[in-house]
């Protein structure tokens, strides 16, 4: 190797020294970008490179005029020379071994592209444009198009993107460090889109850590593969103006919603067992949902994840929906086919925690850079996961900025924010001194809190179209109440006191019920405390707990009844609607995510009347406003029957201003009753508008022959009714 020369007073051509030149060769070099690309110096400008394999290097502009040769000072690659150059600009190399000649376009000769407020906004931890500015983005810089990284490694002792188009050595894109915010960047000039791609990262002792994934990657490779891969900037011509525009203006607790809980991968099938495109799902789901009558789909999280089992909610690409389903486009133009037909879609999101995976977040750069070091705060006991460390401004960034990306980049109606309970609470699934006590020293997590809010008041001051949606099981108070009055601004709350009782009492046998009546009265006293989603989700029918209709006490017969007497009691019921893909024909088998649903049940009578029931019921809840528009509010809601527990028969009143009342009446024996007296608020003729009893549902055909008559007797206004046999009936009047 040439010796190289020092002056004492100006930079010269061959000013590098032995080490500076060792260190790039072994990648240990702190600042490459110090030592290669071009430089100007006292003469004018010098260029150097370290093209691995090449004999002979010819620099020259990016127009393909030489600008210089360069003379080889290590063997292994290196190479220093003079370049003539007007002003400091990008520059290629035409390399040369034997009969070999490639071009190398220098990504040490661009200048960076993140600016000083990309440092102190991403500092701060008030970036909202992240998902812009990290991660691998498309982009013509200086004149050459390329792909810009940039990734959050703040105690890292060096970093490099590695990937196919660098044939995964990290000697080739050693990143340049930004220390003002902690995040490495670099313009790789010539990559295309569709190529993987990691992060190679040598911790603060030297040491390399496992390769990692992006954090902000928008693409990812197919399972078992786990590299991000790079991804042109998303493009969907939407056509749901009409859609957004209108739940960006209506109360949306006064709206009908209705929720179809969806696995995408075990929904539906290929013949061969095969997992169906986000298109094959677009041509078959959307129809089914249109003609059932749900207003939103919600997905188990479809953010890129590696183990099947997990469901999706052990993540490790929030930013990319998985590969499963084909590329993120596909999952644009099925947002876009719902939006067009009226169809919402809400997103199981995952910010409390994520999985081990060494290719994860977890100990990024060496260190506990996303969640917390002590486990006591970092550790989750139940699902053997990381925390997020909430009281890092940059990790509540990128969260942050992740809720916002999928609002504004996929056009996503809600998030429906899974174990917030397990954020909430410092010991939660912790024994005594398995946890630390906040400031004030108690058990709430007081970061987890503020993230929550600041995470609720941003996506809703952003995207007033969209909803988010509590998985929250305590009785934390005001979940779904503003932040500017305390509570944690959440649009809904699912009511797991409601799917607990209900599911608890149906499991009994009849001639018990009358003994725990209030398991279906109680809810009532708290079903206006918080905006609540009833839930029939997947929990419930996974881990040996059963199917809903395993779950109906009786014979078969009496199953059936129950579940729709259920169904019906449910939709009659305050609050929003969500059952679980599969429950709507009532599938006997416990959800498995490896195969599809069961659905040749159809071709039986008695599941296809139930999934006719469902589809009756949401439209029959859609378009009578006294049963969606107060869901909310106490003032929809009034008792006809609370106290009948004799016969296990619950009554009730759903109102809303200037609309018929609906009456909602179940029976929850098998017992036929003829002479029922019922007291309605006016008298004339009321319509029955639904009965669960009723033969096209699988019933036996008992009910009041579609009306019943309103007397005033004296006592009051009063209806002499038939109540079919584990049913519920709705009236309305006529008048």
């Amino acid at each position: 190797m040439k010796k190289p020369k020092k002056t004492a007073d100006s930079t010269s051509l061959s000013d590098i020294s032995a080490q500076d030149i060792a260190a790039i060769l072994a990648g240990t070099h702190s600042d490459p970008f110090a030592v290669l690309g071009v430089h100007k110096t006292d003469e004018g400008f010098v260029a150097r490179c370290f093209i691995l394999g090449a004999e002979a290097v010819t620099a020259t502009a990016l127009d393909g005029s030489v600008v210089g040769e360069l003379e080889c000072l290590d063997p292994a690659g290196f190479f220093s020379g003079e370049v003539k150059l007007a002003k400091q600009q990008p520059v290629r190399y035409r390399a040369r071994r034997g009969d070999a000649e490639w071009a190398v376009t220098d990504p040490y000769s661009f200048g960076p592209v993140l600016g000083p407020m990309d440092d102190y906004f991403a500092r701060q931890g008030t970036h909202l444009r992240l998902f812009d500015k990290m991660g691998a983005h498309p982009l013509k810089h200086e004149g050459v198009q390329g792909f810009h990284f940039a990734v959050w490694a703040p105690n890292a002792q060096r970093v490099s993107v590695v990937g196919d188009f660098n044939n995964w050595d990290g000697r080739r894109h050693v990143m340049r460090f930004r220390s003002d915010s902690g995040i490495w960047e670099i313009f790789a000039p010539d990559v295309p889109a569709g190529v993987a791609y990691k992060f190679e990262i040598r911790g603060q002792d030297g040491v390399l850590l496992p390769l990692k994934a992006d954090p902000f990657a928008r693409r990812s490779e197919l399972r078992p593969k786990t590299a991000s891969v790079t991804a042109n900037e998303l493009h969907q011509i939407w056509d749901d103006s009409a859609h957004r525009e209108h739940w960006a203006s209506v109360d949306q607790r006064r709206q009908p919603i209705s929720i179809y809980e969806v696995h995408a991968s075990s929904w539906q099938r290929r013949e061969d067992g095969s997992m169906l495109s986000w298109d094959e799902l677009a041509s078959r789901l959307i129809p089914y949902c249109v003609d059932m009558g749900f207003t939103h789909i919600e997905f188990l999280p479809i953010t890129e994840h590696p183990y099947d089992p997990s469901w999706g909610y052990q993540t490790t690409g929030l930013y990319a929906p998985t590969a499963r389903f084909g590329e993120p486009e596909g999952f644009a133009r099925f947002v876009n086919g719902c939006h067009k037909v009226g169809i919402g879609v809400i997103l199981d999101w995952v910010p409390a925690h994520f999985p081990t995976d060494e290719h994860g977040l977890r100990w990024f750069d060496g260190t506990a850079l996303y969640e917390h070091e002590d486990p006591r705060k970092g550790f989750h006991p139940d699902w053997n996961t990381a925390i997020y460390n909430f009281g890092r401004t940059e990790v509540l960034a990128y969260l942050l900025n992740n809720a916002l990306y999928w609002a504004e980049k996929f056009h996503l109606d809600g998030l429906r924010v899974d174990a917030v309970a397990s954020m909430l609470y410092l010991d939660y699934s912790r024994k005594h001194g398995e946890w630390i006590p906040n400031e004030y020293g108690g058990n709430e997590n007081l970061e987890a809190v503020r993230f929550l809010q600041s995470m609720n008041t941003r996506v809703y001051g952003a995207h007033p179209g969209v909803m988010t949606i509590a998985e929250e099981s305590t009785s934390w108070p005001k979940v779904s109440q503003p932040v500017h009055e305390g509570g944690l601004g959440f649009g809904f709350k699912w009511n797991m006191g409601f799917m607990h009782d209900t599911l608890s009492y149906l499991s009994r046998e009849a001639v018990h019920r009358k003994y725990h009546h209030n398991e279906l009265t109680f809810g009532l006293i708290y079903a206006f405390s918080e905006n609540f989603v009833l839930p029939l989700s997947h929990d419930e029918v996974v881990h040996g707990k059963g199917s809903l209709i395993a779950k109906m006490a009786g014979d078969d017969w009496q199953k059936f009844a129950n579940l729709r007497a259920y169904y019906a009691f449910m939709w009659g019921y305050p609050g929003k609607k969500l059952l679980f893909m599969g429950q709507e024909f009532a599938q006997w088998s416990e959800w498995s995510e490896e195969r599809a649903l069961d659905w040749n049940l159809l071709q039986y009578r008695m599941h296809e009347g139930m999934r006719r029931l469902v589809r009756d019921l949401n439209f029959t809840y859609r378009s009578k406003a006294a049963l969606h528009a107060r869901d909310c509010e106490g003032d929809g809601f009034e008792w006809l029957v609370v106290d009948d527990f004799e016969n296990s028969v619950f009554a009730w009143l759903r109102k809303a201003p200037g609309e018929k009342p609906v009456a909602v009446i179940t029976n929850f024996t098998p017992v036929y009753r003829e002479n029922y007296t019922l007291h309605l608020p006016a008298e004339g003729r009321w319509r029955e508008i639904l009965n669960t009893d009723a033969d096209i549902y699988g019933g036996s055909g008992k009910g009041n022959g579609g009306r019943v008559q309103a007397v005033n007797a004296g006592g009051g206004i009063q209806a002499i009714i038939t109540l079919p046999p584990l049913a519920t009936i709705m009236l309305e009047p006529e008048f």
